[in-house]
């Protein structure tokens, strides 16, 4: 391996000999520099080193159109320093291979881990296909910065709202997450560390009355559906989801013990309900048409959607913004007008923070004015006029 004094002629001139794959010229000037030339007349600058486990590698530097020769040595230079440091340059290159595109380990890490346990797994590949990977899929995952998530919230929020933000959002800090802990070569940073949630103003709270309970009731009657007229007591008497109600099996009741198993709630966790009187009153009225509790008479399976007939009946009462999921917050509101606690009502409905059962813990201005009269009760303060000077018998003495 021919070792000589490079300059710029010497770089110029220099040739593979014909029948020869490739040239390896060596300075002498800068230790490991080499040109590697090629038939073709291409010439590349590398650099020869021994790595910690002693075995000799080559890292290609730049086409020595691109660079100068001192440009060249400097680079040199500059890796053999890395190198005395114990960073293999190499190394480095092959592991930024690895890191993988968002794109990728959305679709080949991500998704098939939480199918295997998250019952939304579907919403997450709508938010991703929809939202994530038109911005950031083709990037990859150690390019993506905490300046390119804030850029990309403050675009969305224009078309958006906050909460269909946020949403991104959590998929994001989950996914980079995960990433982190499972090792994923290049990444040490979650990008969307330290970014806050938008604050959402959208929260839609609409709570039955009693009142507005017994017409809703009533229209139930002539619903063209017959089994309208349980499946909605049902939601009012027990706060339980939609799909709860709808996939519910007479198996699933312990009359006995007065606890409804529910096997599959949102959580991807069995819970228990206990019956009240109410109830119990209800589903014994039920006629038992097959193993599910409110089948379609059709086909006796469950229901897919009640809608149609679900919106003729609260539409009939006046009712047309009362959303089935309401019927939850109706029953959380119920039980805490009645003076019952916060934890009794997270426990019933299934919550695992208290703080998701305080968005249901309506107050009635009833109950709230009760609340505020506890304090005229414990400390009367009497009645009286404003006073009148003229009547103050003190003044009257000194006057005198």
């Amino acid at each position: 391996m021919p070792k000589l004094l490079f300059s710029k002629g010497i770089v110029e001139s220099s040739a593979c000999d014909k029948g020869k794959a490739k040239e390896n010229l060596f300075d002498s000037e800068c230790k490991g520099l080499m040109l590697e030339i090629r038939p073709t007349g291409r010439k590349t600058y590398c650099l020869r080193y021994l790595d910690s486990r002693g075995q000799q590698r080559q890292l290609k530097l730049a086409d020595s159109r691109d660079i100068s020769l001192s440009q060249a040595r400097q680079l040199a230079d500059k890796y053999r320093s890395q190198i005395a440091m114990g960073e293999d340059p190499l190394a480095k290159k092959a592991d930024l291979k690895k890191v993988p595109k968002l794109e990728s380990f959305a679709n080949e890490t991500y998704l098939p881990f939480v199918e295997t346990y998250k019952r939304s797994w579907k919403c997450d590949r709508g938010l991703l296909n929809n939202h994530v990977l038109p911005i950031f899929g083709r990037k990859y995952m150690d390019e993506i910065t905490k300046q390119d998530i804030i850029k990309f919230i403050a675009d969305h929020r224009t078309t958006h709202a906050p909460g269909s933000v946020n949403r991104v959002i959590i998929l994001l800090r989950y996914m980079f997450n995960l990433a982190i802990k499972w090792e994923t070569t290049g990444l040490t940073k979650n990008p969307t560390a330290g970014i806050p949630l938008l604050e959402e103003n959208n929260k839609k709270e609409r709570y039955l009355t009693s009142e507005e309970a017994q017409r809703l009731l009533v229209a139930l009657q002539e619903s063209c559906n017959p089994m309208l007229q349980f499946m909605i007591p049902m939601l009012i008497l027990t706060g339980a989801r939609k799909m709860e109600v709808f996939r519910a099996k007479w198996s699933d009741f312990n009359f006995e013990q007065r606890i409804w198993r529910i096997p599959l709630t949102k959580s991807g966790k069995c819970r228990h309900v206990p019956m009240s009187d109410g109830v119990i009153r209800l589903l014994t009225n039920i006629p038992r048409i097959c193993e599910y509790v409110f089948p379609n008479p059709k086909t006796n399976e469950p229901y897919d959607s009640v809608f149609n007939s679900w919106d003729t009946a609260r539409k009939s009462v006046g009712l047309g913004d009362v959303r089935l999921h309401d019927l939850r917050h109706s029953f959380a509101s119920f039980l805490i007008n009645n003076g019952r606690s916060l934890y009794e009502v997270q426990k019933i409905l299934g919550h695992t923070q208290v703080k998701t059962t305080q968005r249901y813990a309506h107050l009635s201005q009833e109950s709230l004015i009760a609340a505020a009269n506890e304090a005229s009760n414990a400390v009367p303060i009497p009645w009286a006029m404003p006073n009148q000077v003229s009547e103050v018998p003190l003044l009257q003495v000194i006057n005198s």
